[in-house]
């Protein structure tokens, strides 16, 4: 069965190896290109295998749809897409396109699945492939997989170490299923879909009045990009690696408790954030301790919420 694989990053980097490990033929990568002294390493893994490359953002222009075309994929295989891809590319293979996609769909559909999960205190997610159709992680289920989410995971965390491996290996299953005749198309249970928007800056500042658990499950769902943000003495502050622990200081939440070379200590509402990683505004992510330091840090300052700054 011939595949085309349309994807970026180690993830797509990963999936075309184990694809080929598994003797399935790649006859074209779509990916994108990264810089000419970085490329990215779905493109420089399938140049070097001498696999047709054809850059995702250029597959709108009418020539590079024609070559792609070209290259007759009977499945398309989507790992980590971050663009909008014409109707074409997704219709032309014989069998369809399937997409990897991290959550047990219809649950957090949407490009920042994982951010939602941990940011609404869930303890578990998964994995699902699905068939493309015209809508936003919409198409019917071909395989999923669960995982647990941690306590303390972060998006990098639970990607990482609790999806990637599994993600890549449900792919190879997938295009084994497809290829053998035995793969599902399960609708999905439109009642229990949700969606969720883009995490960015709109969505994640820091409201210290919020109890400690869903400030905590904000932080650790917006680690490591966006990065949850308060303000402090009039400047935007991004808060990444940190830990909640018990006790109720009785301090208003955002006031600085302690400082210290290891982290900064900051009331919450029933807990206290033992923050170890920040990126004030302009600057570049740092050890908290050393940031505390530089700008002169003291205990009973307090971090504001960036709305009502």
């Amino acid at each position: 069965m011939r595949i085309a694989l349309i994807g970026q990053a180690a993830f797509g980097e990963a999936v075309f190896r184990a694809l080929r490990d598994a003797g399935e033929d790649v006859v074209a990568v779509s990916s994108v290109t990264g810089a000419p002294e970085r490329p990215d390493p779905l493109w420089a893994a399938a140049a070097s295998a001498g696999v047709p490359l054809f850059a995702t953002g250029q597959l709108k222009k009418p020539e590079m749809l024609d070559a792609y075309a070209a290259t007759r994929p009977d499945l398309g295989v989507m790992a980590f897409v971050t663009h909008i891809l014409p109707q074409r590319v997704l219709d032309l293979p014989a069998r369809g396109t399937v997409q990897y996609h991290p959550s047990l769909l219809p649950k957090h559909r949407g490009i920042n699945a994982m951010h939602w999960a941990i940011r609404a205190g869930e303890t578990a997610t998964g994995l699902t492939v699905f068939w493309v159709d015209a809508g936003i992680d919409t198409g019917p289920i071909l395989l999923q997989k669960q995982v647990e989410i941690g306590p303390d995971d972060t998006v990098g965390s639970l990607y990482f170490d609790r999806l990637f491996t599994p993600g890549v290996e449900a792919l190879v299953e997938a295009v084994r299923l497809v290829r053998d005749g035995r793969a599902p198309r399960i609708p999905q249970d439109e009642s229990q879909a949700t969606y969720e928007p883009p995490a960015d800056d709109a969505n994640s500042g820091i409201d210290w009045a919020l109890p400690a658990q869903q400030v905590y499950n904000l932080i650790r769902g917006s680690n490591p990009t966006p990065g949850a943000h308060a303000r402090l003495r009039g400047g935007q502050v991004r808060i990444f690696d940190a830990r909640l622990t018990a006790g109720a200081p009785g301090a208003t939440p955002g006031t600085v408790l302690a400082v210290a070379d290891g982290g900064i200590d900051i009331a919450l509402a029933g807990g206290t954030l033992h923050v170890q990683r920040v990126q004030p505004a302009a600057g570049r992510k740092q050890p908290a301790g050393e940031w505390a330091a530089a700008a002169g840090l003291r205990t009973e300052e307090r971090f504001e919420n960036c709305a009502t700054a």
